[in-house]
């Protein structure tokens, strides 16, 4: 696969001329015929723009047509749920979501303009990205648990970036505050970069920051990586323990991605996005770049997504109660 085109802020056309196409692409027929939006709820420069945007070139290579990213971020990733809500359910509209949006807003916001269960179509789980606790290389500490200790000795509640109210990275520090009993200071970002570029400034000094994300700014010494969120290593940073081996049993937290689109699409188009979906997911070319970034490719069913969205649901859920988590 070529590598993607510079991108816009404002999107990316993505699009390869059927001539181009093996004879098994050209002839999906019906379905598409003419450009998708494939809708984003976050800023450029995360790791779900990252997805959102070799999926988009990935689909565009296997119909022949292009598919649009449409980056619509804010209120923790509702404004681009609620834009795809109301989209006309026939297939060109479709949205890339985190299950900060999916599994975590419908507990934050009061009247959001959609019913998360209702209103969308599950075509497929696509990965999972494991996150790491990073700190600012000015932090005196080199684990999870130098920095709980460091954190508790701090006169004020030391400052933590994250992508947004909602965000994975507000709810991961939200657990870990929960579970270590520190306090720290919340300093929200419009997703994106912006948070990255905060803690490699030292404009603030923690960020549960996507592994693909901190990989670099780990190796460059900007940053420091001390534990990362899932059970096991990452393979995107295999010097880097788990924080529930660093003092913090069962700690478990990671950004997810899913495509979904409008409830009521038709079937026979659900059913045509989710093989296609399937199919490019497994190829060499796209798994080696999400693997590069430090996503697990999934290519889940719609029955298996929903069990899994339960289950993260639940999850959230519980621990937005417990801790009287509301959005501003």
């Amino acid at each position: 696969m070529t590598e993607c085109p510079r991108l816009s802020r404002r999107g990316l056309l993505v699009g390869l001329g059927s001539a181009a196409l093996p004879a098994a692409a050209r002839a999906q027929g019906a379905y598409p015929t003419r450009p998708v939006e494939v809708v984003l709820s976050w800023a450029p420069g995360g790791s779900s723009d990252s997805v959102a945007r070799l999926l988009a070139q990935a689909l565009a290579t296997e119909f022949g047509h292009p598919f649009v990213v449409n980056n619509r971020p804010g209120a923790g990733g509702t404004i681009g749920h609620a834009y795809v809500a109301r989209a006309r359910p026939d297939g060109y509209t479709l949205l890339v979501a985190t299950n900060s949006t999916y599994a975590i807003a419908p507990y934050l916001y009061e009247n959001i303009p959609y019913d998360g269960d209702t209103a969308f179509a599950p075509i497929s789980l696509l990965g999972t990205n494991a996150q790491v606790l990073t700190v600012h290389p000015s932090v005196p500490a080199t684990t999870t648990q130098d920095f709980i200790a460091w954190a508790k000795a701090q006169r004020d509640p030391v400052p933590y970036a994250s992508s947004g109210i909602g965000a994975t990275s507000h709810l991961s520090a939200e657990l870990f505050m929960s579970m270590a009993d520190v306090t720290m200071l919340h300093v929200p970002y419009r997703g994106g970069s912006e948070p990255v570029q905060a803690v490699v400034a030292g404009q603030v000094m923690v960020n549960f920051m996507d592994a693909s994300t901190a990989k670099p700014l780990i190796e460059a010494g900007r940053i420091k990586g001390l534990g990362v969120t899932t059970l096991t290593q990452s393979p995107v940073l295999p010097g880097i323990p788990p924080m529930a081996e660093s003092g913090l049993p069962g700690f478990e937290s990671s950004t997810d991605f899913a495509l979904l689109a409008p409830a009521g699409t038709p079937q026979p188009i659900l059913d045509t996005l989710l093989v296609a979906t399937r199919k490019v997911l497994a190829t060499p070319a796209v798994r080696e770049q999400l693997t590069g970034r430090g996503i697990a490719p999934i290519g889940g069913t719609p029955a298996e997504f929903t069990a899994y969205s339960a289950r993260e649901n639940a999850k959230w859920r519980e621990v937005i109660r417990s801790r009287g988590i509301r959005a501003a």
